[in-house]
């Protein structure tokens, strides 16, 4: 069985919120002081409405990305949260609201975990082929610091046509579960597809 190179990147963070008052439309005088309106639930939490520094919230989800636990303070109470949803602004492109999910370090949790796909498909260069990208995400479960917060699988062992990479063939790290079936296929080199020839009219 070939080896595709695999590996998960964790990191740990804080961030301080503070609770709002202003809902619905009064939420963009925050935007104009440089905050973004947020929300917190989950695991033993109410809906608390918040707001977070768009500076430092930018740096954290840089860092932490959607699937890394951080923590969040709120008026000093410290929760261990991830980055659930965020929504963006469509001119700007700005995050423009968050969703903070609160979790339990000692109950497992499902996510989505993104894949980058690294290095390059010889089946595609020498071949001719065409790469096919049959899947973007994994869906694992594990406890939430375990969580990676992305896997990048390596391509190059695609060295020719109708050759694939499977689920079962990604190595994930200890206390990940992999919750899709082993068979799955993640990327693919396709045939090129057939010239069409033309058809000569008929007199």
């Amino acid at each position: 069985m070939p080896s595709f190179h695999i590996s998960a990147i964790f990191t740990a963070m804080e961030l301080i919120a503070e609770k709002r008052e202003k809902l619905g439309k009064a939420v963009g005088s925050l935007r104009r002081n440089g905050l973004i309106p947020a929300e917190l639930y989950g695991r033993g939490v109410g809906n608390i409405h918040l707001s977070v520094n768009s500076r430092d919230f930018a740096n954290v989800f840089r860092e932490a990305g959607a699937n890394t636990v951080v923590s969040l303070s709120v008026d000093g109470k410290v929760y261990p949260v991830i980055i659930y949803d965020t929504s963006a602004d469509y001119l700007s492109g700005d995050v423009s609201h968050v969703d903070f999910y609160a979790v339990r370090l000692d109950e497992k949790i499902k996510a989505k975990i993104p894949i980058d796909f690294t290095g390059e498909a010889q089946g595609v260069k020498e071949k001719g082929g065409v790469l096919n990208k049959a899947m973007l995400e994994l869906e694992v479960e594990s406890l939430p610091r375990d969580l990676p917060r992305r896997l990048e699988v390596d391509l190059s062992p695609l060295d020719d046509l109708n050759k694939s990479i499977y689920v079962k063939d990604i190595t994930v790290p200890a206390g990940v579960k992999v919750l899709v079936n082993g068979e799955t296929v993640v990327a693919t080199v396709n045939p090129p597809a057939a010239e069409e020839v033309p058809v000569a009219p008929v007199d």
